[in-house]
């Protein structure tokens, strides 16, 4: 009589690649086969082109106003990728653009921008659904339109923020596929958006969807940030998410 394998009640608790199994010295075949699946999964998040036209469309269905869209200096997917530089710069036709968005004399409290990043799927799974629940709690805030950017890094927040005259950005995108979660959005906000921030001055809140940290619990971390942010006038490693222990401070 064999005894239960105790590895699989702890398998049943994570998506992480335990208690396989063995096919002598080999794994079993379905448990390669559902590597290769997430490989494949993870590989096409990351080339996967993203929908703007689709985005806009839900954007406008749900919010009912017009958003802006905007290229990285990174001309398609394969530079991107090879040139994580690019990424962090706005071309010149979008740098003209955002400047002419904004209103004279009325510099915005927060600008949001949603970019692809790594993960494409990500951002068509969760951006507007995070949108939805965290606009709400934004009472009281002037926000830049919502600018949507093609093959964008977290540093083109920066840029994107300085030309709005926004006091925060918050940058919603795809994060680096992990071969269990392909569909993870990542929350970068930033606090005096400028060219040449560093990734010590933002504060992160990352692996954002349904089977993670689900856009209603990120939208109550991030409304925490950002009034946080606002009151004390920083992010990164100075301002720390005590939203679990701590009141929502005043703006």
């Amino acid at each position: 009589m064999s005894l239960p394998d105790p590895w699989q009640s702890l398998a049943a608790l994570t998506a992480a690649r335990i208690a396989l199994g063995r096919a002598g010295c080999s794994l079993p075949t379905a448990a390669v086969l559902r590597f290769d699946v997430a490989h494949a999964l993870a590989r096409d998040a990351v080339h996967q082109v993203l929908d703007v036209e689709g985005l806009l469309s839900r954007w406008r269905e749900m919010d009912g106003s017009e958003a802006v869209v905007v290229d990285s200096q990174a001309s398609n997917r394969h530079v991107y990728l090879q040139r994580p530089d690019l990424g962090r710069c706005l071309d010149e036709g979008s740098a003209a653009l955002l400047a002419s968005q904004l209103v004279s004399g009325q510099p915005h409290d927060l600008a949001i921008v949603v970019a692809d990043g790594l993960s494409a799927t990500a951002v068509h799974e969760n951006a507007l659904p995070l949108l939805h629940s965290l606009l709400p709690l934004l009472d009281g805030l002037q926000l830049a339109p919502l600018v949507i950017a093609r093959q964008g890094r977290v540093a083109l927040g920066d840029e994107i923020g300085f030309l709005l005259q926004a006091r925060l950005v918050l940058v919603l995108l795809g994060e680096r596929p992990g071969l269990s979660s392909p569909d993870s959005l990542g929350a970068y906000l930033t606090f005096a958006p400028r060219i040449g921030r560093l990734d010590a001055e933002r504060n992160c809140v990352s692996n954002i969807r349904p089977a993670g940290l689900t856009p209603a619990a990120a939208s109550v971390k991030l409304v925490w940030l950002i009034r946080a942010a606002l009151a004390r006038q920083l992010t990164g490693i100075g301002l720390k998410d005590d939203s679990e222990v701590t009141s929502l401070p005043s703006s």
